[in-house]
């Protein structure tokens, strides 16, 4: 059983490509057409040239967006009311 393994991690990255190209955007897609990239990772994607290519330089990377605590983050601050000292 473990000698289908690596097969199924090729298939695996072959169809994550696919599907990712599939659904990106034409103006996120980077170096190619969209549709050349389709034909890339399909007619490479046995030998994990077409997914790896895809991958690296076809889509362009976003940057995550870092979380930050409440109390590091000014907009937040700055919706909080100021405290009244009346209404204690």
């Amino acid at each position: 059983m473990l000698r289908y393994l690596p097969y199924l991690l090729v298939l695996a990255l072959w169809i994550y490509a696919f599907v990712d190209c599939l659904n990106t955007p034409e103006d996120e897609v980077r170096a190619l057409p969209k549709l050349a990239w389709v034909f890339v990772i399909l007619l490479f994607g046995e030998v994990l040239v077409g997914p790896v290519a895809w991958l690296v330089a076809g889509r362009t990377r976003q940057p995550r967006e870092r979380w930050v605590a409440p109390d590091d983050n000014p907009e937040f601050l700055k919706s909080l009311k100021p405290d009244d000292p009346r209404t204690d």
